[in-house]
């Protein structure tokens, strides 16, 4: 069919409706919401709409954000010159009543760019955060073309902590920027994606030897058998990624041959729980969460921590005991860094918890497969071969910081208690 060579007119634009952007800034005090959006409702006669509505108060001021736009009702299109004269009066209203600020603006501008991707949070923590943490943080987002949509506290205790959402960025992106950011300020930044699968987890799986308690276990037993420091050594390595963990494990359990077994009692009273470690399982217990810990220790320590905490499952090695004397080999399955996320995929299949709505918290190389097996896996004070490698990673002292990594505020943590 031969092309039509008659000149046809182009099709006039589509007329873009009337929007309006009112901020409200002041004191803050009961009745300024109200008093605004009434007089929104009776705007000389315009059918006005709610598009979009933003508000914080901090430290008792107050910053409102309203967009509105005129409903179409099939009649004369109402221009933004026209609506923004009939919001200039609706603004000296509130202004006279309640005393704040009321400014209005344009907000119909097409050509505004719209941020692509997926949101996500960014959460800086520290104590304190320094400014040139969120500076820096800000500027990193802005260099990759990111932009930071809001900002919420999450906590002030016993870490200071911010909430940031971020459009336009792309994850492995956004971590990678903010990386140097927090090597160079010492603030923790842990990126998100926005959605409902960071509220829904509901299973938690915990280290123990420098997570959920300070130290090593072996370590303190090695003591008791005078071979301290060639069981450190063996154990730093391990850590580091610079041994097979199994093959570590059997060299550091031979030491300890001839140790009576009441050793164990010993060691077990003595244990340090992690500051924040009670709360953030007694938190998420409240929540309704699944808690445990999967170790490459032994459970004649474990099982009773397990057990005086009311954890609902554990997981580690078993010292050989023969007579009373430790023998300095182990018995059963080794728990080993497959190992542990072979018992995470376990745990998580008993509850019928899939293994995206999980956690894992630990330190060490042993605990990679199991961090990146979980939906967050979350390095606590790890090595840096470890940090480089999990999801995100943790510095504070404090275990229960986890819980602002999971987006709870402290507001919440507190509700929690009963």
């Amino acid at each position: 069919m031969p092309l039509d060579p008659t000149p046809h007119p182009l099709s006039a634009p589509e007329p873009t409706a009337a929007r309006a952007l009112l901020t409200v800034t002041g004191a803050d005090r009961p009745g300024v919401t109200a008093r605004l959006f009434a007089g929104l409702s009776g705007v000389d006669g315009l059918a006005v709409e709610v598009l979009d509505v933003e508000q914080v108060v901090v430290h008792g001021h107050l910053v409102l954000g309203v967009v509105v736009g005129v409903i179409d009702d099939g009649g004369t299109l109402v221009g933004e010159a026209q609506l923004l004269d009939h919001l200039r009066g609706v603004a000296g209203d509130v202004e006279a009543a309640t005393g704040v600020r009321v400014a209005v603006e344009s907000a119909s501008d097409p050509g505004a760019p719209t941020a692509a991707g997926r949101p996500h949070h960014v959460i800086l923590l520290g104590r304190p955060v320094p400014p040139d943490a969120v500076a820096g943080a800000a500027r990193a987002v802005a260099e990759i073309g990111g932009n930071i949509d809001a900002i919420r506290r999450l906590s002030d205790y016993p870490v200071t902590s911010f909430e940031l959402t971020v459009s336009g960025a792309e994850a492995t992106e956004l971590r990678t920027a903010l990386a140097s950011v927090a090597a160079t300020t010492g603030a923790d930044i842990a990126v998100e994606q926005v959605g409902v699968a960071r509220r829904s987890k509901r299973l938690i799986v915990l280290d123990v030897d420098s997570t959920l308690v300070r130290g090593e276990v072996i370590d303190e037993l090695a003591a008791r058998a005078g071979r301290a420091a060639e069981v450190a050594r063996i154990t730093a390595a391990a850590m580091n990624g610079e041994l097979d963990f199994e093959e570590s494990l059997r060299a550091r359990v031979a030491v300890l041959a001839g140790l009576p077994e009441e050793v164990l009692d010993e060691v077990r009273e003595h244990l340090v729980l992690t500051p924040g470690a009670r709360t953030l399982i007694g938190t998420l217990q409240r929540l309704g969460f699944r808690c445990g810990i999967v170790s490459g220790g032994f459970t004649q320590i474990t099982d009773p921590l397990a057990e005086s905490l009311g954890l609902d499952f554990a997981a580690a090695n078993t010292l050989e005991v023969v007579d009373g004397k430790l023998t300095g080999g182990l018995v059963g399955e080794i728990v080993d860094r497959p190992g542990k996320a072979r018992a995470l995929i376990r745990f998580a299949g008993q509850y019928g918890i899939p293994l995206d709505q999980t956690v894992a918290v630990g330190d060490g190389a042993n605990d990679l497969d199991m961090l990146n097996t979980a939906g967050l896996g979350i390095a606590f004070n790890a090595k840096p071969f470890v940090r480089e490698q999990a999801h995100t990673a943790l510095n504070q002292p404090y275990l229960d910081a986890v819980l602002q990594v999971l987006g709870f505020t402290r507001d919440e943590v507190l509700d929690a208690v009963p």
